[in-house]
């Protein structure tokens, strides 16, 4: 079987918020926000920094609901600063029949 990565969610132009260096690793992003467009806590992301060029791939954890934060935690914290615009792209495996858009 072959399975194909496809675009499964995205949130698109949202301003990062907070970064706290000291921490695992992670951005946290407003459960609300994650909710509404299928990404779930622990799902494996891009995240794509408009302002600077910055590119990674992190895991979401999921802060309070409606508190519209995007925080970037541990060594994400200096891929982007207070105000960046950012674009944070969930991926899924899929096999030729499956559709997720």
């Amino acid at each position: 079987m072959i399975l194909r990565e496809v675009l499964k969610a995205k949130i698109q132009k949202v301003k990062i918020t907070g970064t706290h260096l000291h921490y695992e690793g992670s951005i946290g992003i407003d459960g609300g926000i994650i909710a509404s467009v299928g990404i779930l806590p622990g799902d494996k992301v891009q995240v794509l920094n408009y302002d600077n060029g910055e590119r990674f791939e992190t895991y979401v954890i999921e802060e309070e609901k409606g508190s519209e934060k995007i925080v970037l935690y541990g060594p994400a914290a200096k891929k982007g600063s207070i105000g960046d615009e950012v674009c944070v792209i969930a991926y899924a495996l899929v096999t030729g029949e499956e559709k997720i858009i």
